[in-house]
């Protein structure tokens, strides 16, 4: 019969157990990057967006693109290829579902996320966060295609180079170069 502290052990699986140990000096350069990068690509899409007179200039995915940026700077996941092709590509597909599908919304939904899901994978460019902008773009019948390119390509674009800044200047090399 296992002890107590095995029975915990073998089950701390399911309430985080699995996480790396992560030191408060890492944990506060990420929050801080985050934070950084997040206000310059509001401050700075916000200004371009009232430049061009376009009220969307917020992608509302970008604290999840941010998460892998700052703090998984060397992941796949997070390269610039990734997020910027990722995001672009599943805003592409979501308003391409939202404009030509008579579906049920359920359907709809599904079909934006698992396409953008297959266009990902056919440019190699997986970026979780990028399903839930197909998503969003079915969600919020986006109908035109400039919303890819304003505010999601630019947005993208932006966190990327806030991102590579902020991790070289504080000691992680992004984005990551393959060896």
């Amino acid at each position: 019969m296992p002890t107590l502290k095995e029975t915990f052990k073998h089950y701390s699986f399911y309430l985080g157990g699995d996480q790396p140990s992560v030191s408060w000096q890492e944990r506060a350069r990420t929050v801080l990057g985050a934070f950084i990068g997040i206000m310059l690509v509001l401050t700075i899409a916000k200004y371009l967006g009232e430049t061009v007179g376009i009220d969307e200039w917020l992608m509302a995915s970008l604290g999840a693109s941010a998460l892998l940026v700052f703090a998984l700077p060397q992941s796949p996941l997070a390269q610039p290829w990734a997020v910027i092709a990722g995001n672009t590509l599943s805003a592409l597909v979501g308003i391409t579902c939202a404009h030509f599908t008579d579906l049920p919304i359920s359907v709809t939904l599904a079909l934006a996320a698992s396409l953008s899901i297959l266009g990902m994978f056919m440019l190699r460019c997986l970026h979780p966060p990028a399903a839930a902008v197909a998503l969003i773009a079915v969600l919020g019948h986006v109908l035109h295609y400039r919303y890819a390119f304003f505010p999601v390509m630019v947005d993208s674009v932006l966190l990327i180079v806030a991102g590579a800044i902020y991790s070289n200047l504080t000691g992680k090399p992004y984005p990551n170069h393959p060896k």
